[in-house]
């Protein structure tokens, strides 16, 4: 059974709050990128970026991240160098900017451990900020959100589903018993 929590018009006002925070934070945008963590976290990057056009009339660069290759709890197959991976799509540098990591949901932590190491290969961020949808609880790793929409306490039986737009048809997020 699914239960929405968060509704389209929500989940706008939790990314606006969080463009309005990334502002105040950074005292303005400048040497501001974003990353947006494959799949999801890619369409919220961009809608944060979009926003921050709207309220500070500059463009923000916005990169997509695939850290697939850098995840420790999927399994990869011993034979294939490296797992299916597509490529990250991001053709600014990033040493010594301000990066913002934009990612739906966070968890165990698990993806943005990943997200951190890939972006090390990437250059030498100044800093690096999260930014996610949802935190749901859960760490495995000592890792914690800078910038959130919505909390939401769930149980490990149940399953966070963010829903966009541009790949689902709406924007939401459902708690869902599995």
């Amino acid at each position: 059974m699914a239960k929405v929590v968060v509704d389209a018009m929500a989940m706008q006002r939790a990314l606006t709050r969080i463009t309005y925070e990334i502002i105040e934070r950074n005292k303005g945008i400048d040497n501001l990128v974003i990353l947006g963590i494959k799949t999801r976290g890619i369409y919220l990057a961009q809608r944060i970026a979009s926003r921050l056009k709207q309220l500070e009339n500059a463009t923000v660069p916005v990169g997509e991240l695939d850290v697939s290759k850098y995840r420790d709890d999927i399994e990869h197959d011993s034979q294939e160098i490296d797992p299916t991976v597509t490529v990250s799509k991001i053709d600014f540098p990033i040493t010594d900017k301000k990066v913002i990591l934009v990612d739906d949901v966070l968890y165990t932590g698990r993806t943005i451990r990943a997200a951190m190491s890939a972006i090390m290969d990437l250059g030498r961020p100044e800093q690096i900020n999260l930014a996610v949808l949802v935190d749901r609880g859960h760490r495995e790793l000592p890792i914690r959100a800078d910038f959130v929409g919505k909390n939401i306490p769930s149980s490990q039986s149940e399953r966070i589903k963010v829903s966009v737009t541009e790949i689902d048809g709406q924007d939401s997020v459902e708690i869902i018993d599995r």
